[in-house]
């Protein structure tokens, strides 16, 4: 998830769509709030470590 949204925010900056940005950060902090759940030691989603 935050492979994908760093990628969508790259493509959205040199492209210019907006929307693509937005979609990258949102994804981009899901991502980082997932994986800080799991290297915590907390089950997210059924899993013990989330990659």
């Amino acid at each position: 998830m935050i492979a994908l949204g760093i990628i969508l925010l790259v493509v959205g900056f040199i492209t210019g769509i907006s929307i693509l940005w937005t979609i990258g950060i949102i994804l981009l902090v899901v991502g980082a709030v997932l994986w800080l759940l799991g290297s915590m030691g907390h089950a997210v989603a059924g899993r013990r470590h989330y990659w």
